[in-house]
């Protein structure tokens, strides 16, 4: 009986949407972590009765038909990239993107990677580095006699000198953009990775046309709605034990059928 099967889909499909649930869930308070939703095509299909064929010498057609599918697969677990609420934490190298784009980060083999996750710190050098100590592209290093570090929303660091009048302008941040977000590879860490799917990244400075801008002193997020996502849970709960009820019919269907006499 194809239902045995066709329910056993059904319950690997739930059980990839808990798992992606449960991993949006346990990200909710990830700086710049972006939720996940898991997408399903229903299986080929085996014609009994073809619709649209003939039904009679007179050319009467079959209106219907009779199909039967073979159930459900999973095709890709989407990422939104909304934007996330903002957290003060007045901390003066949290940076927050408020808009599109995506801090750059070389990687220590020199790929370049992307995060929203703007909680940065300083390394022995003075360089700004994320919390992984990879260092971020744009800025430069910051001087050791620094009493005072400013990013504006452009995402040019002002850094004020002990004894000058003048703040001393040290670098600026480079972001980048994709025509398709969704298409990045999310390698752990709050980093992601270019794509053939997402396109070349577009290199511009926060401000630009297309670019949002940073907010100093704040982080972004997780966009995880916790409401949203125990209702989807309870949901996929729900649909994970129809499935596993339809094997158990079936098995039981069988099981007369096998003690006919």
């Amino acid at each position: 009986m194809r239902s045995l099967s066709i329910g056993a889909t059904g319950m690997r499909a739930q059980q990839l949407n808990v798992e992606v649930i449960s991993n949006n869930i346990a990200n909710m308070t990830t700086t710049g972590f972006k939720r996940q939703r898991a997408e399903f095509q229903d299986l080929l299909y085996q014609s009994f009765r073809r619709v649209g064929s003939a039904s009679s010498d007179a050319g009467t057609i079959v209106p219907v038909g009779v199909q039967v599918g073979a159930g459900v697969q999973a095709v890709g677990t989407y990422r939104i990239h909304e934007q996330g609420s903002m957290q003060v934490t007045d901390n003066a190298l949290d940076l927050a993107i408020n808009g599109r784009g995506f801090f750059q980060v070389e990687l220590p083999n020199g790929e370049i990677a992307y995060t929203r996750a703007g909680a940065f710190t300083r390394n022995a050098e003075g360089e700004i580095v994320t919390l992984d100590g990879y260092l971020v592209v744009g800025p430069g290093a910051i001087p050791e006699d620094a009493v005072e570090i400013q990013v504006n929303e452009s995402g040019e660091v002002l850094v004020a000198i002990d004894g000058q009048v003048e703040p001393l302008n040290i670098g600026q941040f480079e972001m980048a953009t994709f025509i398709n977000d969704a298409g990045l590879q999310a390698i752990g860490d709050n980093l992601y990775l270019e794509t053939p799917a997402s396109g070349a990244p577009i290199v511009g400075v926060p401000g630009d046309a297309g670019f949002g801008t940073l907010n100093q002193g704040m982080l972004e997020t997780s966009n995880v709605n916790i409401v949203s996502e125990i209702t989807q849970l309870i949901s996929a709960q729900r649909a994970y034990e129809m499935n596993s009820k339809v094997i158990t019919t079936t098995d039981e269907m069988m099981q007369s059928v096998s003690n006919l006499r």
